[in-house]
């Protein structure tokens, strides 16, 4: 039977969709009626992916229907799409061509079907969104602290900061309580924190921004935190391996645990300490650290158990 790979593009108003092999495009409405209307649309044959870039707030209501019609569905990087399209030297721009583009990438590079997150899952990323925007807002008001001089706007800025601490602790609680409401998440929360460095905070911070944490292979997890080193080699010269890529808001959810685990981790800092000795600057040996912390996650798990220090 032939497998079917169906490019949409997602915009306010329309969802463009185009089907190989054969070529055949159609336009339907961003609502729960355009929704039904491509799911006959797309019902005949055999579906291998749907491959879609994500956009915000429009794609949400697109994924959710289709998802629970068991369609796979495949997201896929704007910037990867595009120097996709570039490759193949399509030069236009439109939704029409766009579907048309994804559906070839697809095709071409068969990614990976997508998990479509639940609500509590949604629910809990924007809690840390909101987290992230407050920590931004109580940085600028330490720093404006420092140079404001007319005793109104000190304590209006004092005041800023004293809801900004109020708001972060009910944000912080509201995300706990979220966890706890679902067993896999609290079991995996509950694995997160057993390990030395990870705080309730930054294992809250991981399930959001790495909920595939369990299921990846070692160097999966890795490349998704953007802390899989690449090499850059030509001919004889070598140069650095460098990292780049992944995931920025799960990096730097790693970086403070990193340094914990350098001083109260007993297998970590071994690491950090041999890495140092090597000739490694600190930098990267807290990378290192870094990659080390969110593999051992992913293992731990993968594995149901919870962190337990290694015997002499």
């Amino acid at each position: 039977m032939t497998q079917y790979t169906i490019g949409v593009d997602i915009s306010k108003a329309h969802i463009d969709a185009h089907l190989l092999p054969g070529g055949k495009a159609g336009q339907f409405t961003n609502d729960p009626c355009g929704f039904r209307e491509l799911i006959k649309w797309i019902s005949k044959g055999e579906i291998e992916r749907i491959v879609f870039e994500p956009t915000g707030a429009y794609h949400r209501g697109f994924e959710d229907a289709l998802s629970a019609a068991g369609l796979p569905l495949a997201r896929v990087n704007p910037l990867q799409a595009r120097r996709f399209a570039q490759a193949c030297g399509t030069r236009a721009k439109t939704d029409k061509v766009d579907a048309g583009v994804l559906a070839h990438m697809g095709a071409a590079l068969r990614p990976g079907i997508c998990i479509v997150p639940s609500k509590m899952m949604r629910d809990l990323k924007a809690l840390q969104i909101a987290r992230q925007a407050l920590i931004k807002d109580r940085t600028a008001a330490k720093n404006r602290a420092k140079s404001i001089t007319v005793a109104m706007l000190k304590r209006q800025n004092a005041k800023r900061l004293r809801q900004i601490t109020y708001d972060l602790e009910a944000i912080e609680e509201a995300m706990l309580v979220l966890i706890k409401s679902d067993r896999k998440t609290a079991r995996s929360f509950d694995i997160l924190i057993s390990i030395p460095g990870i705080s309730k905070i930054t294992a809250a911070a991981l399930l959001v921004e790495i909920p595939e944490l369990g299921a990846l292979r070692p160097k999966a997890a890795a490349s998704l935190a953007g802390l899989a080193p690449f090499s850059r080699e030509s001919g004889k010269w070598k140069g650095k391996r460098f990292i780049s890529g992944g995931r920025k808001f799960l990096r730097e959810a790693l970086y403070m645990p990193a340094l914990v685990a350098c001083n109260f981790n007993p297998d970590m800092k071994a690491k950090y300490e041999q890495l140092k000795k090597s000739g490694k600057p600190p930098k990267v040996a807290i990378t290192a650290i870094m990659r080390k912390l969110i593999i051992l996650a992913n293992t731990l798990i993968k594995n149901d158990r919870k962190w337990q220090e290694k015997m002499a």
